[in-house]
């Protein structure tokens, strides 16, 4: 009784990697590279200004998003060159993109309720907030993990793509949440409160636009397209998913650069900072008295008397 063994090696005459994957390794360094060249110029920006901590924040995301492609893109290439990934640069990926996953979804919740831009403490609601929001994506990224070094047919893919995409969605509205509650809260308040959360809900309703134009393009536009496009063209959602997002992050960093004229830095802390100048004293004894304020920039105001 003889035996026989045989070996079959499946490669495209590009690689291991299918023709809709090929140009991945080329796209995740290329957009790196702009990603780089983005945080720096953001950076640059950031030293000829007096700064909040979260414009630096948002600089780590930048950089962080960067190293993320570069991994990314090392672990396509040894895919595609030996057939199967190599264990630390695997892990190195993987790290990276939790921590940029992270680091995305806390400056979107920092900047949508307002933190150093409007106030420096979190209220209790906000805190609990994080404490939803930052479990759940890093649950995100452990199902997006676990989809990549499985196999698309397994039962265990199809779950894990589930939960990722129902995790994902939880994220996304877990971030929408200050928005509507910052507008409830607005109508509860007495009128001058209600006022100034308005005021600040005008100020800031472009960026809200902005943050749902972007979660709507990237978790269903993009997703319809991939699966009406071509197999062959299939690497587009992946370059139209890095596309919008780098264009989110210039329209965010532009609308909150700092700058003396930008009106998002330059918003009240509370009541007593959108008060009308006021008369310090109607004596002429103490004539001439100044008083100082501070906002919630930091920045010291100063008010003479008009008598």
């Amino acid at each position: 009784m003889s035996s026989a063994q045989v070996a079959v090696r499946e490669v495209n005459p590009g690689g291991y990697l299918s023709a809709a994957e090929i140009p991945l390794p080329r796209l995740y360094i290329c957009m790196a590279g702009v990603f780089f060249t983005a945080a720096l110029i953001w950076v640059y920006t950031l030293m000829k200004y007096s700064v909040f901590k979260i414009h630096w924040l948002m600089a780590a995301l930048a950089f962080t998003k960067a190293v993320s492609l570069v991994f990314h893109s090392i672990n396509f290439h040894f895919i595609n060159t030996k057939g199967h990934p190599i264990e630390g640069w695997a892990v190195m990926y993987y790290i990276t993109h939790l921590l940029k996953g992270a680091l995305l979804f806390i400056t979107l919740a920092l900047i949508g309720t307002g933190w150093a831009f409007v106030k420096y403490i979190l209220s209790d609601k906000e805190k609990k907030i994080f404490m939803i929001v930052i479990p759940l994506q890093v649950l995100a990224n452990i199902a997006f993990i676990i989809i990549e070094s499985g196999e698309e047919g397994s039962s265990e893919y199809a779950l894990w793509k589930e939960i990722l995409f129902l995790v994902d969605l939880l994220c996304c509205g877990a971030i929408l949440f200050p928005v509507v509650w910052s507008i409830l809260l607005s109508a509860q308040n007495s009128p001058s409160t209600a006022a100034m959360n308005l005021e600040k809900l005008k100020l800031f309703r472009h960026y809200y636009v902005m943050i749902v134009c972007y979660i709507y393009f990237t978790r269903i536009i993009a997703i319809l397209l991939k699966v009406t496009m071509p197999f062959q063209w299939q690497w587009c959602y992946e370059f139209l998913v890095e596309a919008s997002t780098l264009i989110f992050f210039v329209l965010t960093g532009y609308k909150f650069r700092p700058a003396s004229n930008n009106p998002y830095l330059q918003l009240p802390l509370d009541e007593e900072d959108v008060e009308m100048d006021e008369v310090v004293t109607e004596s002429g004894a103490l004539e001439g008295i100044t008083k100082v304020k501070k906002t919630s920039n930091g920045r010291e105001r100063q008010r003479e008397s008009t008598l």
